[in-house]
């Protein structure tokens, strides 16, 4: 049995995703382009930004060589480097008449692993603005479905445990996805020695330090 939300929810949850940070983006301050991402800290918000930009932009323009790679992720900041916030968030808003189309002709685990990184920098933006909401989005739910697949495959013991354990959605996917430090996920009723041994020898990592939300 599949985790995944059905492809039509995933594809609004990623589409109302967009507005929402298209809003925040130009929203933000004038001087937000340069503030340091907690959660990312090698990154500003004009960096998140171009990253967030830069899925899209490489899946419409076919440059997929390396996907999900540091190197691919180090390309897209580093083509929009320079830009302002408002000129990114014009070119994501712009983008959707090219890349809404092709949305549905994604494979289904893509598609929802795709709006899993969304929806964890939408909330990183978030947090690096001080503009807190959207918990409890679809796309929330449709990350947090793909890491539940995803765990599955590689530690399906594991991955009951943590789904049962009583914790909102959000917390859990800021949880899954190295947003949260150890005492965090103790605090939140999570074994800690549980989530380490399913993210062991995956991308994703615990954090030493607390950042916050």
């Amino acid at each position: 049995m599949s985790h995944l939300l059905p492809d039509a929810e995933v594809i609004d949850a990623y589409v109302e995703l967009r507005v929402r940070v298209v809003a925040l983006m130009r929203e933000a301050p004038q001087d937000a382009d340069e503030l340091v991402v907690p959660h990312c800290p090698q990154w500003a918000v004009a960096e998140l930004a171009s990253h967030m930009l830069g899925v899209p932009d490489d899946i419409v323009n076919g440059r997929m060589e390396g996907v999900a790679s540091d190197a691919w992720t180090k390309a897209q900041v580093e083509r929009h480097r320079g830009k302002s916030l408002r000129s990114l968030a014009d070119e994501l808003e712009n983008l959707a008449t090219r890349f809404d189309p092709m949305l549905p002709h994604i494979p289904s685990m893509a598609r929802s692993q795709m709006t899993m990184d969304a929806v964890t920098h939408e909330h990183d933006l978030r947090h690096a603005l001080g503009r807190p909401g959207a918990r409890d989005s679809r796309a929330v739910k449709a990350g947090l479905a793909w890491l539940r697949e995803w765990i599955t495959a590689r530690n399906p013991e594991g991955a009951e445990r943590l789904f049962v354990a009583g914790v909102s959605a959000f917390d859990l996917l800021r949880c899954l996805t190295g947003r949260r430090s150890e005492p965090q996920v103790i605090a939140l009723g999570l074994d800690i020695a549980v989530l380490r041994q399913v993210l062991h020898g995956s991308p994703l990592r615990i954090p030493a330090p607390t950042v916050g939300e």
